[in-house]
């Protein structure tokens, strides 16, 4: 079987578990209005202060919700041992991967979803002049999240404490990414927004590297 037809039989096993389950759905909606109702309690910002903290909190919700999505990413296949009958299977331990990630990449653009409308009306921020640009921004950002995302939750699938281990090998590795991205954000969201090159091609490059990279340590990953 081809890496494409391969990758796409794993996404789909993971789109049929997610909506028959919707664990991941319900975990994420809760969270979002939960932080999204916190800080607007915690915070009462003019308008121009809501365009310099609004990247901030939505990157960092974005991350935490993340982790919380990722955590469930390998730990799926612990029940039945469907892991061990997807390394005898043959295909490329690349295809486990990819499938995985692409799963993960969707799931984490339906949050953005929910997150950027939610977070934008209770701020009294519009992204619909930018909403183009702020997509190219957020599809860069989520990609780089998913990749490392499925690496690490693949590493951390069988240790202990990997709730706290997942977050904490995460967060140094993609201080780029939400740098980034909160950088490029921001600049959407001044009164005359453009888009910063600098940062984009950042987000693209890191995407870059660590796919490869993801690529070429695949057997590896996938055998541990």
């Amino acid at each position: 079987m081809n890496l494409p037809r391969s990758a796409g039989a794993v996404l789909a096993k993971e789109l049929r578990i997610e909506l028959r389950t919707r664990d991941l759905t319900h975990t994420v909606l809760f969270f979002v209005l939960m932080v999204a109702g916190l800080f607007s309690f915690a915070f009462s910002p003019t308008a121009d202060e809501s365009r310099r903290i609004l990247p901030g909190l939505i990157w960092m919700a974005f991350f935490f919700a993340g982790t919380l999505m990722l955590q469930l990413c390998f730990v799926r296949e612990q029940a039945n041992d469907t892991l061990a009958a997807l390394r005898l299977a043959p295909i490329d331990p690349f295809a486990i991967l990819l499938g995985k990630l692409l799963a993960n990449f969707l799931f984490l653009a339906a949050a953005e979803i929910v997150f950027v409308p939610v977070f934008s009306v209770f701020y009294n921020v519009s992204v619909l002049p930018v909403l183009g640009r702020l997509i190219l921004v957020l599809f860069l950002g989520t990609f780089g999240l998913a990749v490392v995302g499925t690496v690490f939750s693949a590493m951390t699938a069988q240790a202990r404490m990997r709730e706290l281990l997942l977050p904490m090998l995460l967060l140094p590795v993609l201080a780029p990414v939400l740098i980034a991205g909160v950088e490029a954000t921001g600049e959407l969201l001044v009164p005359h927004p453009s888009l910063a090159r600098e940062w984009v091609s950042m987000l693209a490059g890191f995407d870059v590297i660590f796919l490869t990279a993801t690529w070429l340590l695949s057997g590896f990953l996938v055998e541990e």
